[in-house]
């Protein structure tokens, strides 16, 4: 496959992940897009009133997009070590090949 053959593919593989991102943002009007530890929490609740939480969060964020923001990061961060890891070792073996 050629560059420009690839950069197009590259291309049109953003903004299919785009499209995706963005279409329930669209077409889904006044739908909740909530976390599960807000659906968990009630349905806890549902099936037994009296349960008491074992602890409580060492770190509490101010608002929801804080907590957003921390999740987001934290999010990024993970996907840049295996991005890394993944190019390493990738280069590695190219490395390998290489010198045989």
């Amino acid at each position: 496959m050629n560059q420009s053959k690839k950069g197009l593919s590259n291309w049109l593989l953003v903004l299919a992940v785009l499209a995706l991102a963005v279409a329930p943002l669209i077409f889904v009007r006044g739908g909740e897009f909530s976390g599960s530890d807000g659906k968990a929490e009630e349905e806890i609740n549902k099936i037994q009133p009296e349960y008491k939480p074992w602890f409580k969060s060492l770190f509490e964020p101010a608002s929801g997009e804080i907590e957003s923001l921390l999740f987001a990061s934290q999010a990024a961060l993970g996907a840049g070590v295996i991005g890394y890891a993944i190019g390493l070792y990738k280069g590695r073996s190219q490395q390998q090949k290489h010198e045989e």
